[in-house]
């Protein structure tokens, strides 16, 4: 199977790094983080939907651009590089389903498990989100609730998770690439011993350990986006929870004790991976899933 980036792609994936590094870099990034309880930009996120984000995989005879889940999924990976808050997930798959989602009009949350995700700040609502309540969440950029069991509805749509969970998958694929690229930036700038600590082997094992997941990682999510099968989808979002957890601790690791200080972007990125482990289709659900596949496949 060809896993090569077209020409179109290539330029979608471009185009998208361009517009999140201009309107949600790092100055934005650590403003958002920095500024107290999160709000979320309507502003970006008009833009984005003007751009398109929300309603690439919308038919255009809705509206849409008319692309495929490849497609979102490159998207969603350069997303989750810059650590782009919102539920960007919920949204986009509400293009076509509630009124202004397709546009950036509407901020659309949903229902997973037993969280929401900006329940506060969301226009709309997918699923029984009745007497949540707010949860401290570890990440600055992502408010939580929890929804009591009562109001969690007992049959989930599983097109609806199969896609959450690929779509996180290649959030979490954008941010295991970014720890890779900071764990490098610093290895190569920060001087010990009269050298750059990337010359030495500890070190270098740390970076290359994170760079092989993330291109593991990357085949699995790239080959689930083109096959959309369910055991794709579960293997892609274990390898990328995987890289991007592991990525952020190692990251962590090459930068020594100032990795840990707030000031440092790459707590920020833990923290986020965290989260998204959370979400449907997490650990638990992929290993059933692919036993279960397993399982079948042996009679």
């Amino acid at each position: 199977m060809d896993f090569q980036l077209t020409d179109d792609q290539e330029a979608l994936k471009a185009g998208v790094r361009e517009l999140l590094t201009a309107r949600f870099g790092h100055a934005e990034l650590r403003a958002a983080a920095d500024g107290g309880p999160p709000a979320l930009d309507r502003a970006l996120w008009r833009e984005l939907g003007e751009a398109g984000f929300f309603a690439l995989r919308l038919p255009e005879a809705d509206g849409g651009v008319g692309l495929g889940l490849p497609e979102a999924v490159l998207a969603f990976e350069e997303a989750g590089r810059v650590l782009l808050p919102g539920p960007l997930i919920a949204t986009h798959l509400a293009a076509g389903v509630v009124d202004g989602a397709a546009t950036g009009e509407a901020v659309v949350a949903a229902v997973d498990g037993v969280h929401v995700e900006w329940l506060d700040q969301a226009d709309a609502v997918r699923g029984d989100a009745a007497g949540a309540q707010p949860l401290r969440s570890v990440d600055p950029l992502t408010p939580l609730h929890r929804v009591p069991a009562a109001g969690v509805p007992l049959e989930a749509d599983p097109e609806a998770v199969l896609l959450t969970s690929l779509l996180t998958a290649a959030e979490q694929l954008g941010g295991a690439a970014r720890t890779c690229e900071l764990a490098v930036q610093h290895a190569r700038a920060r001087k010990q011993f009269g050298q750059p600590i990337g010359a030495f082997q500890a070190v270098q094992h740390l970076c290359a350990r994170m760079l092989v997941r993330v291109e593991v990682a990357r085949a699995a999510v790239y080959a689930a986006a083109v096959t959309a099968d369910p055991a794709d989808v579960a293997a892609a979002r274990l390898l990328a929870d995987e890289a991007a957890v592991r990525g952020a601790r190692d990251c962590l690791q090459v930068h020594g004790g100032m990795g840990f200080t707030w000031e440092s972007d790459v707590h920020l990125h833990l923290k986020r991976a965290w989260i998204r482990t959370q979400r449907a289709g997490g650990t638990t659900e992929c290993e059933e899933m692919l036993a279960d596949d397993l399982l079948a496949g042996a009679g």
